[in-house]
């Protein structure tokens, strides 16, 4: 399908991003690979009067050490964020799960902050944003403000961010702990996931986020609540489809869903070492 007609911006900063969503508000929105918006669009789910193209920002690219934080720019692609020595040190489940990540030409194009501000539970970024307890910095009139985790995500494809405000910066805790591990089934490599789980152990205690099992992405607080409880893995692993609302479609039923939850949680869970 074509999509509705809309007026283009070219931003090259995020000042003239920011200038052009104060001038239009929620009339407009943010282009970066454009993998997500330009499906909503030609489906008409998504009509933009005003279309901001933030792709050619080159200061919102980058990963640089940040002390106790892995800092990325919420323009870095993903195929960027795959290869990066300092991710795979630091990072192993977010390096691990952009691997998994569409196909080649999605990842040489698709953000970091795209994935996370489009919200898609079916996407396997929220999922690792969640277990790793990142955080993202957000700018817009007011100047910055730092969100925190399941505080992204508001509803179905909706995140907390104001119709004037964008990610400028991903914050993921460098991981110090004992184990992790990335597990999604789709049909094919390029799929979305039907299911997906990502775990991450620390001292703090063992954070565990599913993909496509709720309207939202979210964590397993049913399975994370048995784990620090003394369960071993296979027992906490059954509690993965507590509290959940996964979807039925063509791909899978509800029931089908709640099977793969519990079977790659704790496939995901002895991977990381907890048994």
């Amino acid at each position: 399908m074509i999509p509705v007609a809309f007026d283009y911006v070219r931003a090259t900063s995020a000042a003239e991003a920011l200038a052009a969503l104060a001038e239009h508000g929620d009339e407009a929105k943010l282009m970066a690979g454009g993998h997500s918006l330009l499906p909503m669009m030609k489906l008409r789910l998504a009509a933009p009067a005003v279309v901001v193209d933030i792709g050619r920002i080159t200061d919102l690219s980058y990963i640089r050490d940040g002390g106790d934080h892995v800092a990325i720019g919420a323009l870095t692609r993903h195929r960027d964020i795959e290869i990066s020595d300092l991710v795979r040190q630091h990072v192993p489940l977010l390096a691990a799960a952009t691997g998994q990540v569409g196909d080649p030409q999605v990842r040489h194009r698709g953000t970091l902050g795209g994935a996370l501000a489009h919200a898609d539970t079916a996407a396997d970024h929220p999922s690792v944003f969640l277990a790793t307890g990142a955080t993202v910095v957000v700018s817009g009139p007011n100047g910055q403000r730092e969100i925190t985790g399941p505080d992204l995500f508001s509803g179905f494809l909706e995140s907390s961010l104001e119709p004037t405000e964008m990610i400028t910066e991903i914050r993921v805790p460098k991981y110090t702990g004992a184990g992790w591990n990335f597990q999604k089934f789709n049909r094919r490599a390029q799929d979305w996931a039907i299911v997906g789980v990502s775990v991450q152990a620390s001292s703090n205690g063992t954070q565990v986020a599913l993909v496509n099992m709720h309207p939202t992405p979210v964590r397993a607080t049913a399975v994370e609540e048995a784990l620090a409880s003394g369960a071993d893995a296979a027992t906490a692993a059954a509690q993965a489809a507590e509290g959940m609302e996964p979807s039925s479609d063509l791909n899978a039923s509800v029931e089908y869903r709640q099977h793969l939850a519990r079977v790659l949680t704790r496939r995901a869970l002895q991977a990381a070492g907890i048994n």
